[in-house]
């Protein structure tokens, strides 16, 4: 068995001792790998990833996702509008839907290529300037707006807690907003706290370096 899927699976056994409510989607950050080096957990069965650029991706994955049309692929970074088509094109999961442009653009393109992704909206919690995600006190009627009026299907929140703070709050927080709107998933949890994402009730975490290795 190769490292990666060694880890992977130990990271999968964690999880499933924490004993979730849910079931736990690993999405294996493999942005800046090549796919030769992700390619062992694609041999192993395993089909969620993520990906932060969308050129990035489309080069590594369009092959690949015409010949295993189980892949799931998670756009998991900033997305700019203007990317927003590429997105639609290959994506099936969109994790940083953070303002009401790029739902508008993301909407047309959906429509005028009949596809209908899974998203996420990105909530800047910890209200940090230089952070994207909607501020808390706009979620609501966002949300509605993505619902009602375009059509988006909204399955969960996601964030990215503040750095070298508690976590804990942020997660217990979110979780509460989540149930706010009775939505079923959460996309919180990366390497360094997916056990703790975990108990606050994620049900994805992004997972890249404890997998796939330290970036060069």
């Amino acid at each position: 068995m190769s490292t990666i899927v060694d880890r992977f699976e130990k990271i999968k056994s964690k999880i499933t001792s924490l004993k979730p409510n849910k079931s736990v989607k690993i999405i294996a950050v493999s942005k800046t790998f090549t796919l030769e080096h992700i390619k062992p957990l694609i041999d192993h069965g395993h089909i969620h990833f993520g990906e932060n650029k969308v050129q990035e991706a489309v080069a590594k994955w369009s092959e690949q996702k015409k010949t295993n049309k189980k892949l799931r692929l998670h756009m998991i970074g900033k997305l700019q509008s203007n990317k927003a088509k590429d997105a639609v094109k290959l994506f099936d999961y969109i994790h940083s839907l953070d303002n009401k442009k790029l739902a508008d653009n993301l909407a047309k393109h959906q429509e005028s290529l009949s596809k209908n992704l899974n998203y996420f909206i990105q909530v800047n919690i910890g209200n940090e300037i230089q952070k994207s995600g909607i501020p808390i006190s706009e979620l609501d009627a966002f949300y509605n707006y993505c619902v009602n009026e375009i059509n988006l299907k909204i399955i969960g929140l996601m964030i990215i807690p503040p750095v070298d703070q508690k976590v804990e709050r942020y997660f217990k927080s979110l979780n509460e907003l989540n149930k706010s709107l009775a939505l079923e998933n959460l996309s919180m949890g990366m390497s360094a706290d997916y056990i703790e994402a975990v108990n606050y009730g994620s049900t994805f975490v992004r997972i890249g370096s404890s997998i796939f290795g330290s970036r060069s």
